[in-house]
């Protein structure tokens, strides 16, 4: 006795949509629930430190005296910055950006008068403005003569 077996010819093997949708909605609802357990940050109070307003005004003086002698020595208020013959004032221009910051924290305009020998060279004269200039400084005046 034999026993024939029937192959069946299926039909050529399709993608099922069903079953993908289900597993888009469950990763849908496991990222839902899974954002909702973080911690919502707390609203910390707290005030940065501003400028203090001075209760008085100051008396300060609003403009610089710079003095240069024959030698080229740069002299701001009797002190003696920076060498003779250096191509950049850079402990000048530190003195001149601190006084312009405070002009502006008394709201006081900031003034620089240049009061250079007659021997001095124009370039000496010129790096002292350009220290003005990278300090902020915008009102140079300047001395002539003996006063």
């Amino acid at each position: 006795m034999a026993v024939e077996v029937k192959r069946r010819q299926d039909a050529a093997p399709a993608f099922q949509i069903a079953p993908m949708i289900d597993v888009v909605f469950l990763l849908l609802i496991y990222f839902m629930v899974s954002a909702s357990l973080q911690k919502q940050e707390a609203d910390i109070s707290f005030r940065l430190p501003g400028v203090a307003e001075p209760s008085e005004t100051l008396e300060f003086p609003d403009e610089q005296v710079i003095e240069i002698d024959a030698a080229g020595q740069v002299v701001i208020n009797e002190y003696a910055c920076d060498a003779p013959g250096a191509r950049r004032l850079v402990e000048l221009t530190a003195i001149l950006s601190r006084f312009r910051q405070t002009c502006e924290a008394n709201q006081v305009e900031p003034a620089v008068t240049i009061a250079p020998d007659d021997a001095v060279p124009h370039q000496v004269v010129v790096r002292v403005m350009d220290a003005c200039a990278q300090a902020g400084i915008t009102q140079v005046n300047f001395a002539l003569g003996e006063e």
